[in-house]
């Protein structure tokens, strides 16, 4: 598989990988997130990785209106990949996609170009819509497994045919995974896997096919929408000027299922929770679908061989963005990342709760109205008292979505696993074993979304034969154990906490 004697260019340099001497076997896992993208090669050997990230632009043309520019998006993954390849000299095996779920592009497939910006799954544009289609709630709830929200795809569809988009036998709609796997591949593979379109609002995920009553609900045309194939599986092959050639595009997955697979979730009732932009709680339920569950979403995990497995999860959509606005809106840390060490200047917040419902509330509450809020200042209110309310609103908000998700299942949950960046904050990690009396585990590799598309692409072209094959390598780092003396305390932290939602939302009873 080598390439001697590759040349990649990016932003107008050339890059010559010449004389390598040892062929090796990797997979190069797309991450697109919601602020970058990180191409990354994952070796089955266990080597050390070789990774590239570039952010890209938000744009918030209005309060509650999020957007992405998907060429730039498309940019920034092509040069990504091509540094990845460069710096390992060789070509990787297949490539694995996964992504921020729910953002929808529109693109014209004979043109290629797209119509606007891409509507982000944190914009909020179509919330009063969504409290229109309150009738019709029961419905979605029994074919999708999901709620009436803003943050889901069919609404931002909807809204883009409202408001300029034209119906055309060549308009595209398809998230993230979709709208690169079109430019990977030079616009011959238009394809998602059921783990993205069961994000959509407008997927059956029994029937598994789209839904033709949702869609004419919404005035969504059925040949705008994607094929939707297994999670592992060959979409297609690179065939695109700019990257070198065929390459097989082998793994896709919305990011938190991914995760999910990453942090080998394989057996019912396993659970994890990845702290990014938002912070999301999946459970494996297994190959049966179970019952829509009052809070909770029901989405598809992943199909393998045309087997699905199912989901619940929990959807909070506003953790790490706090931090970001700590840093970028208040101005009071320079990096996220100094957010431990000033919540770490006092022992308790002072009786400060933040409840950052920046863009909404999501699981298990649900309320696309709801704004953020403080309580509880005083004089003596400092920026740490914040930083740390900050830090708890995360675990608390985790600690709802767990109560409320083993409510549903009749399932507790005995280990939560975590992953993404805040996972590395230990004083996070540990008040969120408090709060929720389990233990908290910290794989080593806490990039597990990537970890996660890499092992479905590998599977897909036989570098794992299973599923328990290609996660044998995950390895913990740490365990953070529950403190029983501190148990009193974190329930009336927690007490406090839901006093502040109770002023935010009626949805908390």
């Amino acid at each position: 598989m080598g390439v001697r004697g590759l040349g990649c260019r990016v932003d107008g340099w050339v890059t010559r990988v010449d004389n390598y001497s040892e062929p090796m076997t990797y997979i190069v896992a797309i991450d697109a997130g919601t602020t970058g993208v990180r191409s990354r090669a994952v070796f089955p050997d266990g080597r050390e990785t070789v990774a590239s990230y570039l952010e890209f632009t938000q744009y918030f043309p209005a309060p509650g209106l999020v957007e992405h520019d998907a060429e730039e998006i498309w940019d920034v993954t092509r040069r990504t990949l091509l540094d990845v390849i460069a710096r390992v000299g060789t070509m990787p095996a297949t490539i694995g996609i996964t992504n921020q779920r729910e953002t929808i592009v529109a693109w014209d497939r004979a043109t290629g170009k797209t119509f606007g910006r891409a509507i982000v799954w944190q914009d909020r544009r179509t919330a009063q819509r969504c409290l229109e289609l309150a009738p019709h709630l029961p419905t979605v709830r029994a074919t999708t497994g999901l709620v009436l929200d803003p943050y889901f795809s069919a609404t931002k569809i909807e809204w883009m045919l409202r408001n300029g988009v034209k119906p055309t036998p060549t308009l595209a709609f398809g998230t993230v995974d979709s709208w690169l796997l079109w430019k990977l591949t030079d616009g011959a593979v238009f394809a998602t896997d059921e783990s993205n379109a069961s994000r959509t609002m407008l997927w059956d995920i029994t029937a598994h096919e789209w839904s033709r009553e949702i869609c004419d609900l919404l005035g969504v045309p059925f040949a705008s929408l994607p094929e939707v194939r297994d999670s592992s599986g060959r979409f297609g092959v690179t065939s695109v000027d700019t990257v070198p050639s065929g390459i097989p595009i082998s793994g896709i997955a919305g990011d938190q299922q991914a995760a999910l697979f990453g942090q080998a979730c394989f057996a019912e009732g396993d659970a994890k929770n990845t702290y990014g932009t938002g912070s999301f709680v999946l459970m494996n339920v297994g190959p049966r679908c179970p019952a829509p569950s009052e809070g909770m979403l029901t989405t598809v995990a992943w199909r393998i061989a045309g087997q699905t497995t199912y989901a619940v999860e929990g959807a909070i959509f506003v953790t790490g963005a706090a931090v970001q606005w700590l840093r970028d809106g208040l101005g009071i840390i320079r990096e996220s990342n100094d957010i431990e060490t000033l919540a770490a200047r006092v022992d308790t917040t002072g009786g400060v709760v933040f409840v950052p419902a920046l863009t909404g509330l999501g699981s298990p509450w649900w309320d696309a109205e709801a704004r953020g809020a403080v309580f509880g200042i005083t004089r003596g209110t400092t920026a740490a008292h914040l930083a740390l309310a900050t830090l708890e609103a995360t675990a608390f908000q985790t600690r709802d979505v767990v109560e409320a998700m083993t409510a549903a299942t009749g399932i507790a949950i005995r280990t939560l696993r975590v992953d993404g960046g805040a996972a590395g904050n230990d004083r996070l990690m540990q008040i969120q074993a408090d709060q929720l009396g389990i233990v908290v585990e910290r794989p080593v590799d806490r990039e597990t979304t990537a970890v996660g598309a890499a092992l479905l692409a590998g599977l897909a072209e036989g570098v794992w034969e299973s599923p328990e094959d290609a996660a044998a390598s995950r390895r913990i780092e740490r365990r953070f154990e529950p403190n029983p003396e501190l148990a009193a305390f974190a329930d009336v932290a927690h007490a406090q906490w839901r006093e502040g939602l109770r002023r935010v939302t009626p949805n908390c009873p």
